[in-house]
């Protein structure tokens, strides 16, 4: 819930938090002048941005401390302050605050009147009860990470909303569930021959499934809110990719041992051992490369990769082990 002792929510109106105290700067001014007038009063509560306005208090831009402090003592504000400021109208709801934080990923935002003079500043930890002290967070990233789950968990109101957007994602499982069947039909002969082979077919899912969704939550967990990059999504791969080969061969070793004492063969077991790892290990790959590639796109992970994840890592896995299969069978 995106509250704090204030309790706000969403559909409130976002002037019920602002704050009304803020660092106001005077168009004109030299940042001589600015800085003598800061001295002499200085403002209240934490300062984020410096606000430039005229006399009707109408917003020109903003000067983040950092030009303030470091330029030159007769520089003129309008020479140094961000004109293309980005502020909220006095309208906006408090889920339309978030919105903007969200997407632009400041600390505080401007609201204004219709006529444009400013009239309070909204400070994005307002909103987070996890995020209330915003100086001691190591990374910004994960406050607007949080904001933008908790606004996503506060959208879905109603039971057809969550149906609209989550079931075309599950199509990706009913299509991986049917070309699963049409695979295992065209490999029909050597189930035939080795009728074991069908019986570990769960098995052999089960264990490149959990894989593919462990590395799908790993993804999203190491993601968060970073944008990846070509070279990054290589460098996950080539690791999760030993990781996978490891869980494989250990799986695989172990699902082959029971297959060999119970059944006493040794096709099924060779068959086993190979499909595992290898399943495990396109699996390991399959979960990594999802999310970060949906996210490299501009796409949002969380609710696509899981289902295309699995989807994916069925087929993958069913062709290896079919495909061992016919080898060492025929």
């Amino acid at each position: 819930m995106l509250t704090r002792t204030t309790h706000a929510k969403l559909e409130d109106p976002v002037t019920e938090l602002m704050r009304r105290e803020f660092p106001c700067l005077r168009v004109k001014q030299t940042v001589e002048q600015a800085l003598q007038e800061l001295r002499q009063a200085p403002p209240e509560g934490r300062i984020i941005y410096f606000y430039v306005i005229d006399d009707q208090r109408r917003l020109h831009g903003v000067v983040p401390t950092r030009r303030l402090l470091l330029s030159p003592a007769q520089t003129a504000l309008e020479d140094i302050m961000v004109r293309q400021v980005v502020s909220i109208p006095a309208t906006a709801s408090v889920k339309e605050a978030c919105e903007v934080f969200v997407e632009h990923r400041l600390l505080a935002i401007p609201v204004l009147d219709a006529s444009g003079q400013i009239m309070g500043v909204v400070d994005v930890d307002l909103y987070t009860d996890e995020l209330a002290d915003l100086d001691r967070r190591q990374a910004s990233d994960d406050l607007f990470q949080l904001i933008g789950v908790h606004l996503s968990e506060t959208e879905v109101n109603d039971p057809w909303t969550a149906f609209l957007s989550r079931f075309p994602w599950l199509i990706a499982n009913i299509a991986g569930g049917i070309l699963a069947a049409f695979l295992t039909g065209m490999y029909q002969v050597q189930l035939e021959k080795v009728v074991a082979l069908a019986l570990f077919i769960p098995v052999v899912l089960a264990l490149a499934e959990s894989v593919a969704i462990q590395s799908v939550s790993l993804a999203l967990q190491a993601l968060h809110g970073r944008n990846p990059t070509l070279r990054s999504i290589g460098r996950k791969l080539q690791l999760e990719s030993v990781t996978g080969i490891l869980l494989g061969l250990a799986c695989g070793a172990v699902v082959a041992a029971v297959a060999g004492v119970w059944l006493r063969d040794a096709l099924v077991p060779l068959c086993l051992l190979g499909g595992i790892a290898g399943g495990v290990t396109a699996a390991a790959m399959i979960g990594v490369a999802i999310p970060n590639v949906l996210r490299w796109l501009n796409r949002e992970p969380q609710v696509a990769a899981g289902p295309i994840a699995l989807a994916t890592t069925d087929m993958v896995t069913l062709i290896c082990y079919f495909s061992l299969a016919r080898w060492l069978i025929g």
